[in-house]
């Protein structure tokens, strides 16, 4: 019986491993920390990045994992979702550059500005979208 539960637990921790080695090579590959680090002129402090989206990536997990309640209350949950928000929020514009969408569509269909009124309707599309799925939703 133990090296049933032992090898579920083996193959668990290695499938989780394999997916963040995944995610966190997909956000190394498009760039977004280099880029962050780049534009705010910190790029001698590119590791320190690295190492805190680790560190804020295995927190996270161990957090829904276990269900552990964060007592920060309301200010946490704002401070959060900022964070968050940023993150994803630079994670989708980093994609956008790497794969060049917007100057495909705006070659197909013959745009000629209002580009960052787009931009800024998806996200801000993107932040209620989640708001609702936040609070709304059950």
């Amino acid at each position: 019986m133990f090296y049933k539960y032992g090898l579920l637990i083996f193959i668990g921790v290695t499938a989780g491993i394999i997916v963040a080695a995944g995610i966190f090579t997909f956000i190394t590959l498009i760039g977004v920390l280099t880029r962050l680090a780049v534009r705010t002129n910190t790029a001698n402090r590119i590791n320190l990045y690295e190492d805190l989206v680790v560190l804020g990536a295995g927190i996270g997990n161990v957090v829904l994992l276990f269900k552990i309640n964060i007592p920060f209350g309301m200010v946490g949950l704002i401070m959060f979702g900022l964070f968050s928000g940023g993150f994803v929020g630079c994670l989708a514009v980093a994609l956008e550059e790497v794969l060049q969408v917007f100057p495909v569509l705006t070659y197909r269909i013959k745009l000629k500005f209002g580009i960052p009124i787009i931009v800024l309707s998806l996200a801000i599309g993107k932040g209620l979208g989640s708001f609702y799925q936040l609070f709304f939703s059950d």
